[in-house]
């Protein structure tokens, strides 16, 4: 499990100073919440799709289909907040002193958890993050959702006071930290070089959706910056949505969680002045009613989360302030939304894909396979 103490060292005029990382404080958490709620709900009037102004699960199976992992056509663009997701934690972990380049923690397992998290949470159509913003914009599907999340991350609990652990992570060289930011910047070089042409469905290397989701999107230089400016807010904050859920069920604490409404509250505001909210079941914006698979889609995504220690947003953070197991669980990620869209387990709002329901019940029997057996103490 990553932490960090809430405190960092500064020199000034020959003096050391303590300052506190007021970011990590409970009123800087619920700012950092309000903000990412506040853009997220922005990005949509931008034009990111409906209720998914950010989706991590969403934006880096659209980025999977922009380098040709799968061939869905309606999901496939190089989404830049996710590149900005990452280089701007790497701006303020290098800013700060806080970049760590660690790795060595069971890596094919955080893979799997990876592969199997995104499986879970396209069956959902949407990340934990994209669960809120939909609950934000009237979606009320998301109420499914959201308690599939918060069991699945109970489920985590209860192999976390069981003794489960993925061992811990050893310092590595700085090079092996970077590898994450310069695939990321390596992405946005793409980007650049082969930018989305109107009516053409592949520039160079890079695949580009035509109608759908993934032809929905912000400008590409404000949704860069934006993501930019997540990544520093979400590195100094250590903000992180499976963390709010596991610590308010394992200890009692609503450090983070005060975060998670304070970003759902903000997007609903944002909704309501700049519109659209939509409040219902029928008729949402990328999503499907099958009530009893959004809810098991995110109890598979919510426990993968809580086995790898981190919801996916916080994984991205993790991974640009040098965290090679980070990396490698958005690797799976990336690499699970191919096999989704390939091998039809994603949803559409049509409903589950037609091998989504098996997809589901595999993970859940890994999953719990993982955390029983990864455990230092047998009951």
């Amino acid at each position: 499990m990553h932490t960090m103490p809430p405190f960092t060292t500064t020199i000034f005029q020959g003096e050391t100073w303590t300052m506190k990382n007021y970011l990590a404080s409970k009123w800087g958490i619920i700012g950092v919440g309000a903000i990412i709620g506040v853009l997220a709900a922005l990005l949509q009037k931008l034009g990111n799709p409906g209720n998914m102004g950010i989706c991590v699960a969403c934006f880096e199976r659209d980025i999977a289909g922009a380098i040709g992992l799968h061939r869905a056509a309606v999901v496939q663009y190089m989404r830049p907040e996710i590149i900005g997701f990452v280089l701007g934690s790497l701006g303020a972990a290098l800013a700060t002193k806080d970049f760590r380049p660690r790795t060595g923690s069971a890596p094919i397992v955080r893979f799997v958890l990876g592969i199997f998290a995104m499986i879970g949470a396209l069956v959902f159509l949407g990340c934990p993050w994209r669960a809120m913003l939909r609950l934000a914009g009237g979606d009320l599907n998301a109420i499914f959702g959201l308690l599939g999340l918060i069991g699945g991350v109970w489920i985590g609990t209860m192999f976390l006071k069981g003794g489960y652990n993925l061992g811990a992570a050893k310092k590595t060289y700085p090079a092996v930290g970077l590898i994450m930011p310069l695939i990321m910047f390596g992405f946005l070089i793409l980007a650049l070089l082969y930018p989305m042409i109107p009516g053409q469905a592949q520039n160079g290397v890079l695949l580009y959706s035509l109608k759908g989701p993934g032809a929905m999107h912000a400008p590409l230089f404000i949704a860069l910056a934006i993501g930019l400016g997540v990544g520093i807010l979400a590195q100094r904050s250590r903000f992180c949505t499976m963390g709010a859920f596991r610590d308010l069920i394992l200890f009692k604490q609503t450090h983070l969680f005060g975060g998670v409404v304070a970003l759902v509250i903000a997007a609903w505001v944002v909704n309501m002045i700049f519109g659209p909210f939509h409040p219902g079941f029928a008729d949402q914006p990328v999503a499907h009613t099958q009530s009893l698979w959004n809810f098991m889609g995110m109890v598979l995504a919510g426990l993968a989360f809580a086995l790898a220690g981190g919801c996916p947003g916080r994984q991205l953070f993790l991974a640009g302030e040098g965290d090679g197991d980070a990396a490698i669980f958005v690797f799976g990620m990336i690499v699970g939304a191919g096999f989704s869209h390939n091998f039809g387990l994603a949803s559409s709002p049509k409903g589950v894909g037609p091998h989504g329901i098996a997809a589901v019940v595999i993970g859940m029997i890994v999953c719990l396979a993982i955390g029983w057996f990864m455990r230092k103490k047998r009951a």
